[in-house]
């Protein structure tokens, strides 16, 4: 005769939700993990931080003291990592087309990388439901190059494929190759960009910000757009980044004034011990989803 499981036994998925509100047909949002990580230049192991992510998320309360409400009940659904090849264009290709399979169920996508060469896949897909998007790429580097290590879907040109797509606004910049201002400088204000320079102190640039965007809005966020203090785990770390209340003050003027349709969050790359940042980006991802999807 089959058991339950004791009530110690925590499931293995996003904030160790119960199963009954954590099943596919039950949810509304489904997080989507991508431990890719194969085009790399300076740190690897990005491939560990979905992993790593989830792991941290089960140790959060779900009930959200800022704005009163419980976001699990929404019904987040946590799925198997995705199986990765080693090629960055296939890879791109499979995240697109499992997030247009969630798109058509009617789900809200989260995905979770892995390097951040995997978010034009989902971006392609919500392009394809959302033909007027527009994409709020929050990030220390451009990414903006055509082409890096020979490759045209490395992790240093995904904002310059999702550029091609669709308008692109870049925040927190402050790494940019010679290539990559030139190319912006010509795009006829197809891309803006936003450098860390000009927004370090105030938030009247947020406001800039959100009327640079169009109605519906896909955000995809490397985690190295926080500063090192706070987020040293990243692949290519930068001085200068964004705090965790200027972050979410940001967020959630996004929230407030447009459809937001999707997001990703890529490049934890855990370091052994300090789980201080494993941390800190699960509790991104839950924010985002009770900010985005909890009130829709």
């Amino acid at each position: 005769m089959a058991t339950k499981n004791p009530h110690f036994y925590l499931p293995f998925n996003f904030g160790a939700i119960p199963h009954e509100l954590a099943e596919y047909d039950v949810s509304k949002v489904a997080i989507l993990p991508v431990p890719y990580d194969a085009t790399t230049t300076y740190q690897p192991g990005a491939r560990n931080g979905p992993r790593a992510l989830i792991e941290a998320s089960r140790c959060l309360e779900f009930y959200d003291e800022e704005t009163g409400r419980n976001f699990s009940g929404i019904g987040v659904c946590t799925l198997d990592e995705m199986e990765v090849v080693d090629d960055a264009g296939k890879m791109v290709n499979r995240v697109y087309e499992a997030v247009k399979v969630l798109l058509g169920d009617g789900k809200k996508a989260v995905v979770i990388g892995g390097e951040h060469s995997i978010s034009s896949g989902s971006v392609k897909a919500h392009m394809e439901k959302y033909p007027d998007l527009t994409v709020l790429h929050v990030d220390a580097h451009a990414d903006m190059r055509d082409e890096l290590a020979e490759n045209r879907f490395n992790h240093g040109c995904v904002a310059r494929r999702i550029s091609e797509m669709c308008p692109l606004v870049s925040v927190g910049v402050r790494s940019i190759a010679q290539e990559e201002i030139d190319h912006i400088r010509s795009s006829n204000g197809r891309i803006k960009v936003f450098f860390a320079k000009d927004i370090h102190s105030g938030s009247s640039w947020m406001d800039d910000v959100v009327k640079s965007l169009g109605k519906d809005v896909y955000i995809t966020i490397d985690l190295d757009a926080f500063d090192i203090s706070i987020m040293p785990s990243v692949g290519t770390p930068q001085p200068g980044g964004l705090g965790w209340y200027q972050m979410l003050d940001f967020m959630k003027k996004i929230a407030s004034a447009k459809n937001v349709v999707g997001f990703d969050v890529t490049e934890l790359m855990p370091i052994p011990g300090n789980h201080a940042p494993d941390v800190l980006s699960a509790k991104l991802v839950y924010k985002l989803i009770g900010y985005f999807f909890s009130r829709q």
